[in-house]
């Protein structure tokens, strides 16, 4: 995020004005989502961090799967650390990150498992290897070496060779349900627009201009 490219001369930097935000930060989000289509080689990529009850954080990428009126989705291993995380301290935040267009957009609300159909649908188009993967990986758990993982892919893809591999019990979705997002377009000298949502408790949202 370098001050030395002036916004005003980047074709793809525009000012980000209060009075052009969408009522509904979902709607907004979904805009700057079809914008960076364009120019960016993996839109879905997001930065997702949890934390242990007494506040400990742990940051990763996950790819972002879904989006609705209220709620952003991924899907993992509910036994990775994450998982284990989540289960103890069911609240998240989610960062998009779109260089070209110098914006990010922060999410942060409580998570709940996905509905197992849900998860069951979108198992069922994943490519198959990540299917395989997915019985043969104890995530987030050690490994002796990469030969042991190996030769666990090896055994789960004779187990369920000729016929279809179902989602294991412990794989499946999160939903977020956001209570603040925040939008930030990069502006020169460092003085960035900032336009925060935050829920008004009734199904509603607060708009608010920060400081950079």
């Amino acid at each position: 995020m370098s001050d030395a490219t002036p916004s005003a001369t980047h074709p793809l930097w525009t000012p980000l004005h209060l009075s052009q935000c969408d009522p509904d930060p979902i709607v907004q989000f979904r805009r700057w989502f079809e914008e960076a289509a364009p120019v960016m080689a993996e839109r879905e990529a997001v930065a997702l961090v949890t934390a242990t009850p007494d506040g400990h954080p742990s940051a990763r990428m996950v790819l972002l799967r879904h989006v609705d009126d209220r709620t952003f989705g991924w899907y993992t291993n509910y036994e990775s650390r994450k998982g284990v995380e989540l289960a103890l301290n069911p609240v998240a935040a989610l960062l998009w990150y779109c260089e070209a267009r110098g914006r990010q957009v922060r999410v942060e609300g409580t998570v709940a498992r996905a509905p197992e159909a849900a998860s069951d649908a979108y198992f069922a188009q994943r490519p198959r290897g990540s299917r395989l993967g997915a019985h043969a990986s104890h995530q987030s758990t050690p490994l002796s070496s990469r030969e042991e993982l190996d030769a666990r892919v090896d055994e789960v893809t004779r187990a369920f060779d000729g016929r279809e591999v179902p989602r294991p019990a412990y794989w499946g979705g999160y939903r977020l349900t956001a209570t603040r997002v925040e939008f930030w377009q990069h502006r020169e000298s460092r003085l960035h627009d900032r336009i925060l949502y935050e829920s008004d408790g009734a199904g509603g949202w607060c708009l608010t201009r920060l400081a950079p």
